[in-house]
């Protein structure tokens, strides 16, 4: 790809000598994920937003989504002109059905259900709500890319689903995202949305059709090339993971007033994270400043994180924009300023996640355990 100079991922069919990185890609990640079909793009941000016109869903949609979720899901909403409702999470970090029942008004057409932080939704229940009020189920498994439930990966499971490759993430692309599908039409649609309307049809890009409105949402060969390595060692990946989270958690389990997270289905875990519940919200803050004490870094206390909860979103109660949006004119749904969501506070109050490393060794990870397990049985003797 460098010796040819090629780096756009469409077209120039006689000069790359028949390198497509991006196809290899989307390939890969199919064959991973188990997906008929995957389009790789610039971001995950993007693929949220690719997930969600392919699938329809636009402007006045009524799109219920978590309070709890990286900022991208709920932005991805308003830019497409739809309007956010905000519903209740359980321990599973994930929207519940209970919530999401909850929320449904007659103008509910969509959910945007994220799987957050390496595990996955209650998914039988949720898929069950979604066709008693045949709503289009939208997956954001930005943080749960290789994660399954029951033996399908998690983002197969609604109509369409995405992932993020950024940094961040266990397989990356420095930056990119995928939408996949198990639906040909949708996934027409959204490699004409991504390309700007591009039909990719004929050898002369600038004589294509163009039969949809699109934008710029396109990966670039180098980037996918960096993804399509990344994702080859997604299986290695998952296997350590795996092994040091199950030491962290064995560890961890014998203090009292520790637990974790609800995995719906144990086995399908990314391991990407190590999500451990304290009894309360002051616990947690205790237990925090004991971390901060000692040294403990590599965990996210997201009760105060200012772009996974919705506490800090002070842009999106006031609705702050750099120009006019949809919602502006059609109202928003809910207060945004006055939501009652106790259930998601009382969850992520008691929250506190360690990213997993598969480059630890053992004796690496028995250490942290050991370090966490301090902290949390001086945070916890404070008021025993």
């Amino acid at each position: 790809m460098l010796e040819t100079g090629i780096l756009f991922r469409y077209n120039h069919d006689a000069q790359r000598n028949n390198i497509w990185k991006a196809r290899e890609f989307e390939n890969e990640v199919k064959k991973l994920l188990g997906a008929k079909y995957a389009h790789a793009v610039s971001s995950g941000s993007t693929a949220v937003a690719c997930a969600m016109a392919s699938a329809g869903i636009g402007a006045g949609d009524e799109v219920i989504v978590p309070p709890f979720t990286f900022i991208a899901s709920v932005e991805a909403v308003l830019f497409a002109g739809a309007l956010p409702v905000f519903a209740e999470i359980d321990e599973t970090l994930c929207l519940s059905a209970k919530g999401i029942k909850a929320a449904i008004t007659p103008k509910t057409k969509a959910v945007l259900l994220v799987h957050m932080c390496g595990g996955m939704a209650q998914m039988d229940e949720i898929l069950r709500v979604c066709k008693e009020h045949n709503l289009t189920l939208i997956e954001d498994a930005g943080q749960a890319f290789a994660a399954s439930y029951k033996g399908t990966s998690v983002g197969l499971m609604g109509k369409t689903g995405c992932y993020s490759f950024d940094f961040f993430k266990i397989a990356t692309c420095g930056e990119g995202g995928v939408m996949v599908t198990n639906d040909e039409q949708c996934y027409k649609n959204a490699d004409v949305y991504s390309d700007h309307g591009h039909s990719h049809v004929g050898n002369n890009r600038g004589m294509e059709p163009h039969p949809l409105l699109g934008f710029n949402y396109r990966i670039s060969e180098l980037s996918a090339a960096i993804g399509l390595a990344q994702t080859r060692k997604v299986p290695f990946i998952l296997e350590k993971n795996r092994e040091h989270k199950k030491i962290l958690t064995d560890i961890l389990s014998k203090v009292p007033g520790v637990s974790f997270s609800t995995l719906p289905d144990p086995a399908g875990d990314s391991a990407t994270f190590l999500n451990m519940f304290l009894p309360d919200t002051e616990a947690a803050k205790r237990t925090v400043d004991e971390f901060n004490k000692a040294g403990v870094a590599g965990f996210n206390y997201w009760f105060l994180n200012m772009y996974h909860f919705i506490n800090q979103w002070d842009h999106i109660k006031n609705l702050d924009a750099a120009a006019k949006l949809p919602i502006h004119l059609l109202g928003a749904p809910q207060d945004y300023k006055n939501l009652h969501l106790p259930k998601s506070q009382e969850v992520v109050g008691r929250l506190i996640s360690f990213g997993i490393r598969c480059t630890w060794t053992n004796e690496e990870v028995k250490a942290l355990g050991n370090k966490i397990s301090g902290c949390v049985e001086k945070a916890l003797a404070v008021h025993a």
